[in-house]
């Protein structure tokens, strides 16, 4: 992916207007129940990973106004088990827009069905998907306007995800070519 990042305020006339991060947040709560288990009695970290994409494929979904597919999910980290009977809240924004792209931070909470504590975190994750028009060719997103410091913090830091995504990707290119070169097969 070549995208370049928005400014907060497009100059060139005709340039889609940005967004703010609130315009396109969301929750999705959802109880765990004996379906969703793995062989140790705990929620499937798939369960957990698919309740985390459909989060942030309706933020990007939302942000891009039309479909987004998720490119790739970097950074899913399991903090805590999740049992049955746990309400969970699968919260999810825009951090970052490219040309075509968006980076979407999830935060995964739980509330213990047994507990009148408050929600804990149990997960996050960082996903990337890119808006597609109706033949699944890339199409334009609005930018993302950071509206609080913690928004700020959270665009900076994709911007640093992303220059390592890209650094990785061209590096193990780089290897893969020079492999070849070498007359490697893999």
């Amino acid at each position: 992916m070549t995208d370049q990042a928005h400014g907060a305020e497009p100059s060139i006339p005709g340039a889609i207007p940005g967004k703010p991060t609130s315009a396109s947040r969301t929750t999705l709560s959802h109880i765990m129940t004996h379906n969703d288990t793995n062989l140790l009695g705990t929620v499937h970290g798939g369960v957990i990973m698919k309740l985390v994409d459909d989060a942030a494929g309706a933020v990007a979904g939302r942000h891009s106004g039309g479909p987004a597919v998720t490119a790739s999910m970097d950074e899913m980290a399991f903090l805590e088990p999740v049992r049955v009977g746990d309400l969970v809240h699968v919260k999810a924004q825009v951090n970052w827009t490219g040309r075509t792209s968006m980076e979407v931070g999830v935060r995964v909470l739980a509330e213990r069905w047994n507990e009148s504590a408050p929600a804990q975190q149990v997960g996050s994750a960082y996903l990337v998907f890119a808006a597609v028009d109706s033949d699944g060719k890339p199409r334009v997103v609005p930018p993302v306007i950071p509206e609080t410091e913690r928004d700020k913090r959270r665009y900076q830091e994709a911007q640093i995800r992303r220059t390592h995504r890209l650094a990785r990707r061209r590096a193990i290119k780089e290897l893969r070519d020079q492999r070849a070169a070498d007359g490697f097969e893999d």
